[in-house]
């Protein structure tokens, strides 16, 4: 499954929860599942700011489990 590689990209940058709750302009609940991969859909204007705050490429914002199935 894909998911969001938000907990280690707030590690690296030396930010918290809440510095992305306040950039996002979102709350902690929607945050919470971004971080433990409960979220089924985000949109591309929240993946580019994603991208922006962290300063990172997309291949480093989102991780995949190797569950995915491969065709």
């Amino acid at each position: 499954m894909i998911g969001l590689n938000l907990e280690e990209l707030l590690l690296q940058n030396g930010r918290s929860r809440y510095w992305l709750v306040t950039q996002l302009e979102s709350n902690y609940t929607v945050i919470n599942r971004m971080i433990h991969g409960e979220t089924t859909a985000i949109s591309f204007s929240t993946i580019d700011k994603l991208l922006r705050l962290f300063n990172c490429r997309i291949d480093e914002l989102f991780v995949d489990d190797g569950k995915t199935a491969r065709v």
